[in-house]
């Protein structure tokens, strides 16, 4: 059976998705924050994802479920390989993918993520360093990296602008 919840983050309202034991999507909304009774796993996306914000977590430990195409899971898998903290370039990821030539669909597919924050697809930039591209807002993938990095002495991100 299918659940949904919208919570309340540091960055505005994210709405989760959950089917069947396994979840589907965490996108920001505009839609008000819903306290309703919800299903264990949502409860436990919830409260990971509430940790991941305070800097209490670093690696999520949810059952998901990946849709998309081949390449876009290949893209997803490779991306959430990237550790707390780090990034890497759209071009390094068409090169673990043995595809270099790809990383225009490799920005196509990251941008395709139905899993903002869980599958980190904030983390992967431009090779000059530049932010590029993010589902859930520019703005947004400069505060987690700027969130992830706050540990980091002289890690700094910007917006370039």
């Amino acid at each position: 059976m299918e659940d949904t919840m919208v919570m309340n983050s540091p960055l505005g309202n994210v709405r989760l998705r959950a089917l069947d034991g396994y979840l589907l999507s965490v996108q920001f909304t505009e839609d008000a924050e819903d306290p309703g009774n919800h299903d264990l796993l949502l409860l436990d996306v919830k409260s990971q994802l509430q940790a991941y914000f305070r800097g209490a977590l670093k690696v999520f430990d949810i059952p998901v479920g990946l849709g998309g195409t081949t390449f876009q899971r290949q893209v997803w898998l490779e991306v959430n390989k990237v550790p707390y903290g780090q990034t890497v370039s759209y071009q390094k990821v068409a090169c673990s993918l043995r595809k270099p030539e790809a990383v225009r669909a490799v920005g196509a597919a990251n941008g395709a993520n139905p899993l903002l924050m869980v599958i980190p697809c904030h983390r992967v930039i431009a090779n000059t360093g530049e932010l590029t591209g993010y589902a859930g807002g520019l703005w947004r993938k400069l505060k987690l990296l700027q969130m992830e990095a706050r540990d980091q002495p002289g890690r700094q991100y910007s917006l370039g602008f």
